[in-house]
Order: C-alpha cells, then sequence, then structure tokens
C-alpha cells in the first residue's frame, strides 16, 4: 500500500448474521468469540464476513478514493480529505461493495447522514445516481417526529439505504424504531460535528459504545467523512490539535485515512491562493450622531411609559400596546431619515469617500467592495462573500446590487438558514438561487455558514471571508469552495488585530498539522471510550429496548407537550422554575408539578427525565416513549384507508323467496289488497289479493299507506283473508296471468313477453314466488276473479251464442271475445302496440273518418295512406279500443300532472289488425295492475325493513320500534320518497357523539381532549361505522335508487338478470339480488339513522340496545368521578355572579373554575383547563339542542332540521352568547393574543342583531376560546349533577335564546349561494385567497347568465370568515338582478 496511506488495521468488525442454513453449534461458537473479543478495542484481524466483501469500484474512482474504500471495508474508517476531493463518492463505492446484504428481502439496510437537511436530497440523488438500491429521504418537515414503529417498519420494507438528518436516527433508536443491528453501514457526512451533544455524537455515546461495552460486536460499519477532524478553536500548540483529533477517534471508534501531504489531492484538485486584506479600524465616530441617539433613547423611554402607564392593570399590552410600539417605530425612522440626504438623485455609493466620512458606510464595507473591483476583468465572475450574521448578509445583498452595476454587471443574492425570520427563505428558494449561480444568472452569493457544508455549489473563483473564521473547520470549508484553477481565498481583518492574524496564520498551516496527526494518531493503539457521567443515568422499556436519559428527557417531554390540544393562543410547553428546581407541564397533562434535587448545572434534565418516567407509567407515553395520541392517530388512520369494496348486495325481502313444488298442492296466505281511489275517473281501481307462501306480521299484514297518482292518490289498506291451496297448474296459471299483464304494462313488447312466458315454469329453484290476483266482490265477500286470471289463455275460452266470425290474427273468433280484451297490433317496421278493447262499433272500413284538420275520409284510405297496411276485410265492424296505460314511479307521494292524452280516448281498430293477448278482461282490472309495481315496492320496501328489525329484534325482543321508521333510516335522499333518513341520521349522529364522549370522559380520566377525541373519532368515523353496519349486514336493506318501474322484477318472471344467491348473516339466511354501488358514508349514515330512529321511537334505551347490536360499547351506566383539587374558587373567579347567570349552583366549584380556565393560564393553584369539559359539554350541547329541534318541529323537513342543527350548534353562536351574558370577562388566561382578539369582538357585538345569535351577519368570528366555554360550562354542569342533561339544558337554554325557529332560520352564506348557483346554473369562475401579515385578501367572481359579479375583501378576518363576507355580498349583488 502507498506510503501516504494509515496502515494500521482498527477494530476488525465481528457481526452475527449468519445465514439461516448454518448449524446451531457455529452461530454459538461464533457468538462465544464475539463475548471474549468484544472487550477489546484492538482487533488484528478482520472477520470472515468483512473479507468476503469485495470492493464494487467506480471505474472513475481516483487511486487515493480506492485505497480509502479498501480501509473502509476492513474497518472503521474516518476520511478526511479537502472539499472537493470525492468522500461521497468512496462512500457510494462502499454502499456498493456491501449491497449485496441489503437488497430486500435482507433485514438490513444502511444509513446516510447528514448534518443539514439540505444534503439529504443531494446525497441521496448522487447514491441513486451511482447504485441500483432503494433509497429512501427523511427530515424533519416530513412529520418524521410523529412516525410510529409500523411506518418506519414500511420505510424499511421498502428501502436499502437511509439518508436522513442524525436527529432522526438518534430519535428513532431512542424509541426503538430501529435497532442499531439493522445498520449494516453507518455513513456520517461532516463527522466533525461529533462532540458533545450532537446527534452525531449521541447515537455512537448511547448506542455504538453502550452495545460495545456490553460484549455485542453485532454493529454497524461506521464510515465518517469530513474536511476538517477538528470543529472547534484549537490552542496553540500541536497537542490541543493532536488531543482534538484522538478524541474524534475514540468516539467514533475509527481510524482516519488521509493523504501524506497536500500534493496527492492537488494533482487532482487545484487549491485556492489565500489573500489578506487589512482594512483600517475608522468605525464610525459618536459624535456624528450623538444627536440622533439622543432622539432614539427619548423614544424608547417615552414608548415604555406608555406602555407601562396604558396596561397597569392588565397582563396584557392589547390594541393600545400595538399602537405605541408603531408610533415608535415610525417615529425612529423618520429620525432616521433626517440624517439622509433628502435629494432624489442622490444613491449611496456614488462618493464612497464621502459616505464613509459621514458614516453611511464602513472601511470594512470599502474593503470589500475594493477587493471585489480588482476581479472586474473576470468574465465569468463566481463569488462566495462568507458573514456571521444573517442581517448582514441581508444588507450586503441590497448594498452590493446598488453600488456594483455602477462598474458591471454582476447581480448579487443571499442564503441564510430559512428559519431566520427577517425574510423568511425557504429551501426550493436558496436552491434557486445555487441554480441560477451555476448558470451564471447570479455572480456572488452572500452567505452565512449553510454554504460551507450545506448546498451543493459549483466550484468559484473567489472566495472571500468578511467576517473571519471562528474555527479551523470553518477556515477549511469556506476554503474549499474556491476550487477553480488560479482561485483566490481572501480573508480580511482589521488593521492591528493581530490576535485574528495569529490565528489564521495557524488555521492556514492546519491541513498539514491535522494530516500529520491524523497519521501518527492511525498508527497507534487507541484509548477506550469513557463515557459521561450524565449519560448513565436512563430509562429504559424492558419490552421495546426504548431509552430516555439525561440528553433526550427535555425533547421527549417537548415532543410530548406538542401534541397536547393547542389552539391559536396557546403552544402547550412545559414550564421550568429554575429557583425551585420545579417543572410544571401543561394543564391538559395529568402529571402534577415535579420537584427535584440534585446538581444544579442538570437539574432540568432531571426533571423532564423524571417527567417521562410518570408519563409512560400512565400510559400518556407508549412502550417507544411516544405520546399515546401519536399511536391512536395511526390506528384511525390506518382504520380509514382498510380497502372496502363499494359492491354491496341487495336483499330480497324474507317471505317473498320460495320455490313451488310441480308435483303438490302449494299453500298461500292471502291479503286482500283493498284500493280506495280519491279523485273521480271513468275507470275505478279493483281490489287485488296479494298471495304470499307466509303470514306477515299483523304490523305489515294490517298495514296502510297513501300514494300519489297521476290524477290524486290512492289508499291502500291489507286485510288478511286466510289460506289458499293451489294445484300445481293454477300456480302456473296464476304466475302466467300476472307475467302477461304486467309484462305487458311494464315492456309494451310481445317479444320479450313471449321470452317470459316460454320460461314461466315451475321447478324446484327458489324465486321470487307470490300472486297478485285480481278480486271480484268487496269486503267479506270479495274473492278470487279466476275468469279474468284464465283470460291469459284465450284460446280456451269458447261461447255458448255465437259463432267465431270475425278475422284476427289470432283467427275467427266471436264478438265476445273482442268485448274486453287486452290486444296488440303490429305495424310495418316493426312496431306493435297494445289497446284495451271495451266493444264493437257499428263502423267498418268504409265508413267515413274525420281527421284532425276537419279533412273527411274513409278507415280503409287512412291506415292505407298513414300506416301502409291494406284492410283486406274491410267491412267487418270496428273495435272500440283505448290505449293500453303505462307504467310509472309513483312512489314519491307526490301528484302528477296529467301526462299528454290522447284528444280522442278511444281508438278505433280493424279487428283483422288484431292479436289477442288476453280475454275476457276488464279494463279496470289491467288500469289496478298499473299500479302494481309502485305498490308492491313499498310493500317490499316494508318487508325489507320488517326484516331488519326482525333480525334485530331476535337478539335483543325487548327493543321494539315501528317499521315504517326502520323504512325511514334504510332510504336515502337519492330514492327521491317522500321521506328519507336525514332528520334520523342528525339525530342518531348527535347522539352517537354524545354516548362516546361521556363514556370516554368517564372511562379515561387522564386523557386530554385531543386524545379523547382520537378515541371517539374511532368509534364514530365513517369507516368504523361502515365496517360495524356491514357486519351486522345492513348494506343490503340500504336502498339507495329512485324506483324504476321498468325494472322491477314480475314475480313469475326469470330474466337472466335475476339470480338469487342464500347468504347467512347473524343467523339468519337471506337472500341476495346482485350488487350496487354504495359508499362508505351511505352506510355510516344509515348506522346513525338507525340509533336515531329506536331514540325517537323507544327512547335513550333503545337506541343503546340496538347500538350495541351493530358492536357499538357504550353505556350510560354512573361511574363515579372522584376529583381532590385543592383551590379557592372564590379567589379566582365571582362564583355568585357565575351561578346566578347559569341559574345553577355548583356542589363542586373547582369544575366552575375548570370550565373557565384556558390552557395559556400557567398558574399552578388551576390544576386543570376547560378542555376536557369542553370536550364532553361540546357532545352534550349537539344532543340537547338537535333533540329538542327534532321534537319541537316534528313537521318540517328533514334538510330543515339539519339546517337549523348548524344554525344552533355551532361556536360562533355559543361565542355571541357568551359575550351577551358577560362570561368573557371570567375566562381566566394568560394569552396576549386572546385579550386582542376579544376587544375587536365587543366593538362589534353591537352591531349584531339583537334578534339572533348564531352571527352569520358578523362580518368578524369571535375567539374560538369564548365558544368552547360556553360547552366547558356545560360539561361541568352535566359532571356536577351526575350527568343529568335535563339540568344542563335547563341552565344553558337560556344563555343562547332566542334559539332558531324555522321562521328565523337563515342559510349560511356560503352555503345559499352554491345552492342558488346549482339551481339557476350559475357558474363559480374565480375564488382567490392569501393572508399575510394578518391580512386576509378574498376574491370571488360568479357568472349569472352572462353577467359578472365580482367582490373582493381585504381585512384582518381569517380565510373563513373573509369567504363569508364575499358570499354574503355576491348573494346581495346576485338578489338585485333577480
Amino acid at each position: 500500500m502507498d506510503s501516504s496511506l494509515s496502515l494500521s488495521v482498527y477494530g476488525g468488525k465481528k457481526r452475527k448474521r449468519e445465514s439461516a442454513q448454518r448449524s446451531n453449534s457455529l452461530v454459538d461458537q461464533k457468538g462465544k468469540e464475539t463475548m471474549e473479543e468484544a472487550p477489546s478495542m484492538e482487533m488484528d484481524t478482520d472477520s470472515q464476513e468483512d473479507q468476503n466483501i469485495a470492493p464494487d469500484v467506480l471505474p472513475f474512482a481516483r487511486s487515493y478514493q480506492l485505497e480509502a474504500l479498501y480501509k473502509a471495508i476492513h474497518e472503521n474508517t474516518i476520511v478526511y480529505l479537502e472539499t472537493g476531493s470525492g468522500k461521497t463518492l468512496i462512500a457510494i463505492m462502499l454502499l456498493r461493495s456491501y449491497a449485496h446484504q441489503l437488497r430486500k428481502p435482507s433485514p438490513y439496510i444502511a444509513v446516510f447522514l447528514v448534518p443539514q437537511v439540505v444534503l439529504v436530497s443531494q446525497q441521496a440523488e448522487a447514491v441513486k445516481r451511482h447504485t441500483d438500491l432503494k433509497v429512501g429521504m427523511y427530515w424533519g418537515d416530513m412529520g418524521v417526529d410523529f412516525w410510529d414503529a409500523a411506518t418506519w417498519k414500511q420505510e424499511m420494507e421498502k428501502h436499502e439505504v437511509l439518508v436522513m438528518t442524525p436527529a432522526i436516527l438518534l430519535s428513532c433508536l431512542r424509541h426503538s424504531f430501529f435497532k442499531l443491528n439493522m445498520i449494516n453501514v453507518l455513513i456520517m457526512d461532516e463527522c466533525h460535528h461529533a462532540r458533545g451533544k450532537h446527534p452525531y455524537a449521541c447515537i455512537m455515546t448511547e448506542f455504538y459504545h453502550h452495545q460495545l461495552k456490553s460484549g455485542i460486536s453485532d454493529l454497524p460499519r461506521i464510515f465518517g467523512m469530513t474536511a476538517s477532524p477538528i470543529k472547534s478553536k484549537v490552542g496553540k500548540s500541536e497537542s490541543s490539535w493532536s488531543e482534538n483529533i484522538q478524541k474524534l477517534m475514540i468516539l467514533m471508534h475509527s481510524k482516519v485515512y488521509t493523504c501524506v501531504s497536500e500534493a496527492v489531492i492537488t494533482e487532482f484538485i487545484p487549491t485556492s491562493t489565500p489573500k489578506f486584506k487589512f482594512y483600517s479600524n475608522n468605525g464610525i465616530q459618536f459624535v456624528l450622531f450623538e444627536e440622533l441617539a439622543s432622539k432614539l433613547k427619548m423614544l424608547k423611554e417615552q414608548a415604555a411609559e406608555s406602555l407601562s402607564s396604558n396596561e397597569i392593570e392588565s397582563f396584557s399590552w392589547g390594541h393600545s400596546g400595538d399602537r405605541v410600539v408603531k408610533d415608535f417605530i415610525l417615529e425612529g425612522v423618520h429620525a432616521l431619515k433626517s440624517y439622509l440626504q433628502c435629494d432624489p438623485q442622490w444613491s449611496i455609493g456614488d462618493n464612497i469617500k464621502s459616505d464613509v466620512k459621514m458614516g453611511l458606510l464602513t472601511s470594512k464595507v470599502c474593503c470589500l467592495v475594493d477587493s471585489l473591483l480588482e476581479y472586474r476583468g473576470l468574465t465569468d465572475m463566481r463569488c462566495i462573500i462568507f458573514v456571521e450574521r444573517i442581517i448582514t448578509a441581508i444588507v450586503l445583498e441590497d448594498l452590493l446590487n446598488t453600488l456594483l452595476p455602477k462598474y458591471n454587471s454582476w447581480k448579487t443574492k443571499f442564503i441564510a438558514g430559512y428559519n431566520f425570520g427577517l425574510q423568511n427563505q425557504s429551501r426550493t428558494k436558496q436552491n434557486e438561487i445555487v441554480n441560477e449561480f451555476r448558470m451564471g444568472l447570479v455572480n456572488i452569493i452572500v452567505a452565512t455558514s449553510i454554504l460551507e457544508e450545506g448546498l451543493d455549489v459549483q466550484r468559484c473563483n473567489l472566495v472571500i471571508r468578511f467576517d473571519p473564521c471562528p474555527t479551523v473547520c470553518s477556515f477549511i470549508q469556506s476554503r474549499g469552495r474556491a476550487r477553480m484553477r488560479n482561485s483566490d481565498y481572501i480573508l480580511m481583518v482589521k488593521s492591528g488585530d493581530s490576535v485574528t492574524c495569529s490565528r489564521l496564520e495557524k488555521y492556514l498551516a492546519s491541513a498539514d498539522i491535522m494530516r500529520k496527526e491524523s497519521l501518527r494518531h492511525s498508527s497507534l493503539p487507541c484509548d477506550p471510550f469513557e463515557g459521561d457521567e450524565f449519560d448513565k443515568e436512563a430509562y429504559h422499556v424492558s419490552s421495546t429496548g426504548a431509552i430516555a436519559n439525561l440528553s433526550s428527557s427535555i425533547s421527549l417531554i417537548y415532543l410530548y407537550c406538542s401534541r397536547l390540544p393547542a389552539d391559536g393562543y396557546f403552544k402547550p410547553a412545559p414550564r421550568w422554575d429554575k429557583e425551585t428546581g420545579t417543572l410544571y407541564l401543561p394543564k391538559s397533562c395529568p402529571l402534577q408539578p415535579i420537584c427535584v434535587e440534585g446538581n444544579k448545572k442538570h437539574l432540568k434534565n432531571i426533571a423532564c427525565l423524571e417527567a417521562c418516567k410518570q408519563l409512560h407509567k400512565i400510559g400518556a407515553l407508549t412502550d417507544n416513549l411516544v405520546p399515546d395520541i401519536v399511536i391512536e392517530e395511526a390506528e384511525v388512520e390506518e382504520f380509514g384507508n382498510e380497502p372496502y369494496d363499494e359492491n354491496q348486495p341487495t336483499f330480497v325481502p324474507f317471505g317473498l323467496v320460495n320455490s313451488v313444488s310441480n308435483n303438490s298442492h302449494t299453500i298461500y296466505h292471502c291479503y286482500l289488497m283493498e284500493l280506495s281511489q280519491n279523485f273521480s275517473y271513468d275507470i275505478s281501481v279493483q281490489d287485488i289479493f296479494l298471495a304470499i307462501r307466509i303470514e306477515l306480521d299483523p304490523e305489515i299484514g294490517c298495514t296502510q299507506f297513501d300514494m300519489g297518482f297521476d290524477r290524486g292518490s290512492v289508499s291502500l289498506k291489507l286485510r288478511y283473508k286466510g289460506t289458499i291451496n293451489l294445484s300445481p297448474n293454477l300456480v302456473l296459471l296464476c304466475k302466467k296471468f300476472q307475467v302477461t299483464l304486467l309484462g305487458s304494462i311494464i315492456d309494451h313488447s310481445m317479444n320479450k313477453l313471449a321470452t317470459s312466458l316460454d320460461k314461466c315454469y315451475l321447478e324446484d329453484n327458489v324465486e321470487i314466488d307470490y300472486l297478485l290476483l285480481p278480486a271480484i266482490g268487496k269486503g267479506e265477500k270479495s274473492h278470487v276473479n279466476w275468469l279474468a286470471i284464465k283470460s291469459v289463455e284465450p284460446s280456451s275460452f269458447t261461447c255458448k251464442y255465437h259463432q267465431p266470425h270475425i278475422e284476427t290474427k289470432s283467427g275467427l273468433v266471436c264478438t265476445c271475445k273482442l268485448q274486453d280484451a287486452l290486444v296488440c297490433t303490429s305495424h310495418p317496421g316493426g312496431k306493435i302496440y297494445f289497446y284495451i278493447t271495451t266493444g264493437i262499433m257499428e263502423l267498418h272500413g268504409n265508413s267515413p273518418m274525420e281527421l284532425r284538420g276537419g279533412e273527411v275520409t274513409t278507415y280503409k284510405k287512412y291506415y292505407e295512406q298513414h300506416h301502409g297496411i291494406q284492410l283486406q276485410f274491410e267491412n267487418q265492424w270496428l273495435l272500440k279500443a283505448r290505449h293500453h296505460f303505462k307504467v310509472k314511479n309513483y312512489c314519491h307521494g307526490q301528484k302528477q300532472g296529467k301526462d299528454g292524452e290522447a284528444s280522442k280516448a278511444f281508438v278505433e281498430l280493424p279487428p283483422e289488425l288484431c292479436s289477442i293477448v288476453m280475454s275476457p278482461i276488464k279494463d279496470s282490472i289491467i288500469y289496478t295492475f298499473s299500479f302494481i309495481p309502485s305498490i308492491m315496492h313499498r310493500l317490499e320496501s316494508l318487508l325489507g325493513a320488517f326484516n331488519l328489525k326482525k333480525m334485530h329484534l331476535d337478539h335483543c325482543t325487548q327493543n321494539e320500534i315501528q317499521t315504517i321508521k326502520v323504512l325511514e333510516a334504510i332510504t336515502t335522499k337519492r330514492c327521491n320518497e317522500a321521506f328519507h333518513y336525514e332528520s334520523l341520521e342528525t339525530l342518531g349522529d348527535s347522539f352517537l357523539k354524545y354516548a362516546a364522549s361521556q363514556q370516554l370522559f368517564k372511562t379515561y380520566k387522564n386523557h386530554h381532549e385531543g386524545l379523547l377525541s382520537v378515541k371517539r373519532e374511532k368509534i364514530i368515523s365513517n369507516a368504523a361505522l361502515c365496517k360495524l353496519g356491514c357486519s351486522s349486514g345492513l348494506p343490503g336493506f340500504i336502498r339507495n335508487e329512485p324506483f324504476d318501474p321498468h325494472a322491477w322484477t314480475i314475480p313469475g318472471d326469470k330474466p337472466e338478470s335475476l339470480k338469487l344467491e342464500e347468504l347467512v348473516i347473524k343467523g339468519k339466511k337471506i337472500y341476495v339480488h346482485g350488487k350496487r354501488k354504495l359508499n362508505r358514508k351511505i352506510i355510516a349514515d344509515v348506522v346513525e339513522a338507525l340509533i336515531g330512529a329506536f331514540l325517537s321511537t323507544g327512547g335513550e334505551i333503545s337506541a343503546l340496545l340496538f347500538m350495541d347490536w351493530v358492536g357499538i360499547k357504550v353505556s350510560f351506566d354512573k361511574i363515579p368521578y372522584e376529583r381532590h383539587f385543592d383551590i379557592q374558587p372564590e379567589k379566582l373567579l365571582n362564583v355568585r355572579f357565575l351561578e346566578s347567570q347559569l341559574k345553577y349552583s355548583f356542589h363542586d366549584h373547582s369544575l366552575l373554575v375548570e370550565a373557565l380556565t384556558h390552557g395559556s393560564y400557567m398558574l399552578p393553584e388551576v390544576p386543570r383547563c376547560y378542555q376536557r369539559l369542553e370536550f364532553l359539554g361540546d357532545s352534550v350541547l349537539d344532543y340537547l339542542i338537535t333533540w329538542h329541534l327534532y321534537n319541537e318541529y316534528p313537521g318540517m323537513s328533514p334538510g330543515q332540521l339539519t339546517d337549523m342543527r348548524a344554525a344552533s350548534v355551532n361556536n360562533d353562536c355559543y361565542a355571541w352568547s357568551a359575550i351577551k351574558h358577560g362570561l368573557h370577562k371570567h375566562v381566566l388566561h394568560a394569552s396576549q393574543e386572546l385579550h386582542k382578539h376579544i376587544a375587536v369582538t365587543l366593538n362589534n357585538f353591537d352591531k349584531l342583531s339583537s334578534s339572533s345569535t348564531f352571527g352569520y351577519e358578523s362580518e368578524a368570528s369571535p375567539p374560538k376560546v369564548l365558544g368552547d366555554i360556553i360547552e366547558s360550562l356545560a360539561g361541568a354542569i352535566l359532571v356536577d349533577s351526575g350527568f343529568n342533561k335535563e339540568v344542563v339544558w335547563q341552565s344553558i337554554r337560556p344563555l343562547l335564546e332566542p334559539l332558531v325557529t324555522p321562521e328565523t332560520l337563515k342559510l349560511h352564506p356560503i352555503r345559499e349561494l352554491n345552492e342558488l348557483c346549482q339551481k339557476r346554473s350559475y357558474k363559480i369562475v374565480l375564488e382567490d385567497v392569501s393572508r399575510k401579515d394578518g391580512v386576509t385578501n378574498y376574491r370571488m367572481k360568479v357568472e349569472a347568465d352572462g353577467v359578472i359579479h365580482e367582490y373582493e375583501y381585504t381585512g384582518p378576518a381569517l380565510r373563513d370568515t373573509a369567504k363569508k363576507i364575499a358570499c354574503k355580498e355576491i348573494l346581495n349583488s346576485l338578489k338585485e338582478d333577480l
């Protein structure tokens, strides 16, 4: 090996990753060897596994890169090479060499750590470019802090190389999402950061060295990269350099690879020439600005005095404070302007020497400009100016873009960390600037240290250190940016600053010193790592291996607090009292203040570690030491993402399906459908028998309902008439009768009718089996009209009195057969028409016929001219007939207008054109059967609802409910019927929400509101309800399509589409007739509607019983709710006033204090904030108001109930009520923003209509906190009263008066505009919203009949309120035009 390389082998690596095929003895033997060798820090041979790894080199790799790769394969290595020397390529070749161990399905991964987020994608792309490995990228903004073990497991199963920042890996190791033995290769870019409590150092100390000392050798290969093994400032002696390098090697458990001299690298990479530039120390003389300083000081004192006097009684500034600060800034700017020239032609830099004398420029800036101008001859300038402070970068960018255009066309931009707040700069923006720099669109970048080791900037021909390098690492890295040939590295130093000069000269010589010390240490045995006592105190979770220690405890507590409920006025965070050594957690955390003793330097860490232990013991931190809400949210998300098949079955009502024997009689139960016609017409409806195989429950067997038809309504009443025993021949005759009659009405097709009749035979297979038989007589005397049924076989009808003498398409018949018959005529072109004959006319083919225009012709000529038919028997009498009746959907419950009827009620038909379909059959029977599809659809729907009810009652016999309510609950709005589930769903939704909330509140007494909400979501979400609904068989009962009589299955007909399948659900045999699409929400809505149906019929117990049956396990059992809060409410609140407002006296006044305490009120005397009570109160108020509206206005439409609930149950409504009754004055909080928002709201309150509280007309939204306290007070009263909802309603209702009524209901402007646009086909052509610096801009345009109506809002309102205002204004504009 070349002498320039370090030759000693350090730390050969042992692994226990033998393949499954190796024998157990070999595994045991190797494990034993591992345990024996582990304590030694020096190993003299490579492991067998490492010897088997062959270097996988790239063809363009340089010699020193290949040597470094060989070292890295055989031992842990830190590659110390200059910036731009290709260290990343060595890392990539190392990954290629280990690729066979990483490729899936291998459980192992490689981790590539980078110290800055901007480097993640950069290094990941490099790995992707040169390997075929699957690469994953991770950084904080992806939300990885809140990922759980399952998510990380998925990532490791998908990827082979994970590129991330070290804090993420450290967090994963601490939470035990990763185990160190899962990682084959661990690459650390810029590894000089591994010192102190940097994540690099923590990974090595807490995990690598801990496991190494425990005798575990199943550890990753470590590969570090750096341009300087020393990051900190170093002393003058070489021993300090040596000590720093040795510390890094010990910590990284690695040897350093480097080149023996710079010449090895310069063969491939040019280096820059360092130059010192000195500037004079003539700072701005204070005497020039003594008057200005005096003015600013005076303004400052005035502002401070105003702030203290204006808000002496308040804890926050409010609006007056804002005004004081704004006035101070404006007056300060005005004072500064007075020292600048007023000439508009003047610009800084016109006379630099004069600007320096005036104090507008410093000599340091002049030195920078002069240095840049020395390179004005460069045609392709690429320069980076490094500064220490962000504000310096911003000012220099502006200054250079003002000064330099006077001399050349160079353009300057700055790059700084993206979270500096002055001028927020995203990573995307930074990458854009770097790309512009590469392309020459930007020539100079003024940058902070982010460009020393961050973004990949192309080689520069000039680097200037405007501010001195703080460390040797900073010096080397910034110098490394100047990598063009003949590039310069300028160091600006103040004249006479010998200390800085000496330090920089030391830095110039640093490369050779560090190289020499690195080579020396790599040839020597290394001392073992001695851990810090600080890291030894730790909390381990044995079940997972997760760990919390003094290093991680503070960040873990902040992570926990970040997942506690927050609002716009308060972000939960721990509070540390240094004086007493006490840690106070936010009030939504169940822990009491934690007071600890010990080393004062580490006291906060100790307290946080104790808090972590306690949080884990109560379950607030999981066994992976992550907030419990993270796991709960992941479960909810996973639950919502479970696959769902939208194709759901359609059930045929039990009792309508059976098989008919061809060999024996069949017994049918007969129900007389008594029909009464509530309108006048020349034909009357007739009663019909429904013959069914089972006896119906009296609720269905005695049902009655009205249906709206063309001319009015028809009332139906079912009456049981006993049984009928039919032979197979009679059953078949009845089936043919109803198939023929209903088929002709529905399809008007002889071809379809012939096909159906061909399939009309008896067989043992199950089918839809019920009979519809015309009745004769009324009431008790009614019986089956067998004569009409036999009309389906007209050929069997013979006349005793007349001989057949009339020619028809069915042959010779007598007049009797044509008196009352269903006939069809065929015309050229295949058209077929059905008619109902009522008699013989004294007209024949040659009789005169008057046409519509008054013209007279003969029937013979008419048929010849208009239909191309030549009558053969022109002297035969014509038949008097009427058009066949049309089948329609009469299930919507509305009276329909008459369809366009023919001008003549009757037509004259030549008998020779007619085929007899049925005879004899009265037109009244045919007329009645035209209503049958709609009537039977309603009866089938009732039977389906009854089947569902029966399925439930079989498991819960005491839970009675009306079938019609069940039918309403399973009928969607899409059916277009007189009823649908929306009202019941609204009621059921509110009850379900309350039932789940009170159960969770009583069960989980230490859970905060956020966690309770997530747990509630798992119970009441659409995904959860849909899953329970499906497991209970509900989808098959749901009615989601408008009735189509043409698709209705005629009993006895056997179309190809009718295939019945048997299914068993909850022990019940059910028949399925095909599938249709149902989305999750519909099924969830039906579950809620059924809850509402049972609630409205049988009360809360009934609803709970149904919920239990469907799988929702909640109860109203009284659980003791003990509280031990030692507080003095009278010192915090005006208890007497509040109780008088609420008309309720509290037994436990601490509940009243809790209900009015905002999370920002961190004083220790109040242990909890209102969030838990708000969670409970929100649900009980929702339920109480919905129940009130449902019962108070029973006649309103389902949509009205939804709208009234939305108008009543909303935070704005509650907030205005709180202000109206003065409750805002009693909120305990410590938020300046909330104080200001309440002040603004009070100003707007007087503008509101006194008759309304739901606030749609308000142009500003009140603080959500004020609405929350109405809910929390309701929750407090509920708990204090022993969960007596009536007490809550009696107390809270007066606060909300006047409640909305159908007369006072106003639609929300957004809803009203959307409905108007949908109704009138208007189009919203533009919606544009932006918010910046607290100002919202909302633009909206609506096109209505070619006219554009537009409005633009600009103001402080939030987005939702701005949209409401815009919609309201556009509505007013549209209404004016209407």
